[in-house]
Formats: C-alpha cells, sequence, structure tokens
C-alpha cells in the first residue's frame, strides 16, 4: 500500500507528466534499449520509430498518477496490457529494468523539478504497478500452461497451408510442429509471430488475430501485405514472400481481451473496415455454428472487390443462419461508406455491435453507434495502438 503523502506527490505530478510524458517515454526507451538491447527482440520496432509506443506509455503513467488512489480503475487496461506482454514473452525480470530506466529518464528530462522526493514517490509506485501486471501475467501464464495443448512463451509451428484470400490478404494454416493439438481459444483472441529475417540482428514479433472459429488442431492467421514503405509492413512483407508451406514459425499461446460473448443470444453485429474483419471471421463463424437463430448482422467495408477477403464464406455462413444480413461497400466506389443510415437499416441498438478496423473506420462507427442510440458498453472494439478518445458528434 501507499502512504497518503507518496499518493498525494504521485497526483501533484500528473500536470507535468501530461505535459512531458512522450519526451520522458521516449528518453526512456531509448536509455534502455542502449544497455539492453536484448530487449528489442520483443519490442515493435516499427512502433517505436513512429512513436506509438512512447506515447502509450505516456498515457498509461499520467493515467497511473491520476488513478493512484484507486489504481482499480485502470485494471482493464492493465488487463489489456497483460495480455499483450504474455503474447510478447514479458517476464517479471524485466520490470527492474524498466522502472530504474524509467526514473532515470523522469530526472534528467525534468531536472531540478523531480526533486528526490518525487522520484523516491514514483519509485513506491511504480514498485506496486510492477506487481500487480507481475501479478496478473503470472495468473496468464499459469492458466495457459494448465490448459489442453497450452504452453508459455514460443512454441514451434509448420505453415500446412497458404491460402491466398484476396490481392492483399493471404490465410497461414498453422499446425504445431510436434504433432499436438492446439488450446481451444476465445473468438476474436490473437496469437503472436515471431520471426527472424536476414539482416536485421533482432527477432521481429507481430500479433495476428486468429481468423476462424476454434478447431482442434490448427491455427489460421490472415495477414494483409503491408506496402513496401510501411514501417509495420517487415513482417508481412516477409510472411507473404519467404514463408511457404511446410516453413515453420515460432508462435505464442492464444491471448486478447477484444472477444465474443458467446452466452448471448441478443442480435449482434460484425463492422469491419480492411483487414480488420480477421477477428470477425472467427466471432461471426462461431455464432453461425453455435448459435445459427441469433439475428445477426454483418457490415464490411474494403477498397474494393479485388481487395475483399472471406466474401464467398460469410455469404455461405448467412446462407445457413436463421435471422442474418450481410451488407459489402467499396470505398472505391460512389457513396462506399458504411453510414448511419446503414446502421440504422441492420442494427438493433438493444443488441451489441464489434467493431475492428482502422483507426479512422473505429472512430467512425463507434460515433454513428452511438448516434443510433446504441450504449456504450454495447459497442466492444480494441484499439491497437495508443488508446483512442471517440468524440459523440
Amino acid at each position: 500500500m501507499l502512504s497518503e503523502e507518496t499518493r498525494t506527490i504521485i497526483k501533484s505530478t500528473a500536470p507535468v507528466l501530461e505535459e512531458h510524458g512522450v519526451v520522458i517515454t521516449t528518453r526512456f526507451y531509448s536509455r534502455m534499449f542502449e544497455e539492453h538491447p536484448e530487449l528489442l527482440n520483443i519490442f515493435n520496432h516499427a512502433n517505436q520509430a513512429q512513436g506509438r509506443q512512447q506515447t502509450a506509455l505516456a498515457k498509461t503513467v499520467y493515467a497511473a498518477a491520476v488513478h493512484i488512489d484507486n489504481l482499480e480503475e485502470i485494471m482493464p487496461a492493465v488487463v489489456q496490457i497483460a495480455h499483450k506482454h504474455v503474447s510478447l514473452g514479458v517476464k517479471p525480470e524485466h520490470y527492474p529494468i524498466v522502472g530504474a530506466h524509467l526514473l532515470l529518464a523522469m530526472k534528467e528530462v525534468l531536472g531540478d523539478a523531480a526533486t528526490d522526493e518525487i522520484i523516491q514517490a514514483w519509485s513506491d509506485a511504480y514498485g506496486v504497478i510492477a506487481d500487480t501486471f507481475i501479478s496478473v501475467e503470472r495468473s496468464m501464464y499459469q492458466s495457459t500452461a494448465k490448459q489442453e495443448n497450452g504452453w508459455n512463451y514460443f512454441k514451434d509451428f509448420v505453415v500446412a497451408r497458404k491460402v491466398k484470400e484476396s490481392d492483399v490478404i493471404t490465410s497461414f494454416y498453422l499446425k504445431p510442429a510436434d504433432g499436438s493439438n492446439v488450446p481451444t481459444y476465445i473468438p476474436g483472441q490473437y496469437i503472436s509471430v515471431r520471426v527472424s529475417i536476414p539482416g536485421d540482428p533482432y527477432t521481429l514479433i507481430r500479433q495476428y488475430s486468429l481468423s476462424q472459429a476454434s478447431t482442434p488442431d490448427e491455427f489460421r492467421i490472415s495477414v494483409k501485405r503491408e506496402a513496401d514503405n510501411d514501417p509495420n509492413g517487415v513482417v508481412s512483407i516477409h510472411l507473404h514472400e519467404k514463408v511457404n508451406e511446410g516453413d515453420r514459425l515460432e508462435v505464442s499461446a492464444p491471448a486478447g481481451v477484444f472477444v465474443l460473448d458467446a452466452s448471448k443470444t441478443s442480435p449482434v453485429a460484425f463492422l469491419s473496415g480492411g483487414v480488420g474483419i480477421t477477428p470477425m471471421m472467427s466471432m461471426f463463424e462461431t455464432v453461425a455454428t453455435s448459435t445459427p437463430e441469433r439475428p445477426t448482422a454483418f457490415l464490411h467495408g474494403a477498397r474494393n472487390r479485388s481487395q475483399h477477403a472471406f466474401d464467398e464464406d460469410v455469404r455461405s455462413l448467412v446462407e445457413k443462419m436463421e435471422n442474418a444480413s450481410y451488407k459489402t461497400v467499396y470505398s472505391d466506389e460512389e457513396n462506399g461508406f458504411i453510414t448511419r443510415d446503414m446502421l440504422e437499416q441492420y442494427v438493433d441498438p438493444q443488441g451489441e455491435a464489434y467493431v475492428c478496423g482502422p483507426v479512422p473506420f473505429m472512430v467512425a462507427m463507434i460515433r454513428e453507434l452511438r448516434n443510433i442510440g446504441m450504449d456504450d458498453s454495447r459497442i466492444h472494439y480494441e484499439f491497437f495502438g495508443p488508446a483512442m478518445e471517440i468524440p459523440n458528434n
């Protein structure tokens, strides 16, 4: 437990962290990687280069300062981050390294304003927060290891099949190299894929949604090939161009909190844009096969027909359901976007909605779902990056 004095000091630093947080976290990562370059095997280099990781950490530190009197307020964020940490293989021994360099970065950036009392208060607070992460992640690791066919960290898988789904999306069917089965996962979860690329001294890790309903013997991920000049495209290009059937990939166990509540039978809508269709396929296929009577709407937007993956798969499942509708739009065509009128036609505001796609798409969909009367508790989404504020209008 933190003393009242410590909590008062932490709260007093919130305005400074709001203003200088990104500068502090940028210096933090620079310092840490200088002394511990091995951690570059875990962190996303592209997010580092684009400043996304620095922004995300700055927001987390600021939120901790604001809610230091009641850290339960940030537990949903802690759990979401912990899922990512577990999928990356973060270990308890990493936390003291992070804490030491974060405090040094605070002192360096803030100078004399970072008094000994402030640094000590943040040291105490970081200890409590780190212990929370370690405890949550330990529980996740234990649960994963105990699950039938479960494992911790990374395991070798073989690419059993490689299937082109559209001009930009290719599916990889992955089976354990040791001949075992895979654990059951919740629709919407993701796995991490770790690769070594010739010429890069560090391993690269990316998360990919599992794009089919849980099956006992394989995972499927469906990967969009990013543009050659996109820093985030290094791994996707490698998978598309260099990884073939029979090759091996290192894979983590399923994780993630953006998941379908399959126990509900109320109307449900899936809204996806581009490659955001991948977790929706897992969710939609689960609904179609386990509760085909559930009122269901699937709205998808792509750039054009040639980039639209899984169209035939969705249509085939819709035909077998009792009360399902399916609508696609293409942004290269006139009026090719999902509109408020379209949502009013297809989405029941008293049901549930799952949203995934590019950030502008998600912002627009969440705003319009609110505008048609859907309560926030019924709108499910996850931004895979820094937290976003969704305007109401």
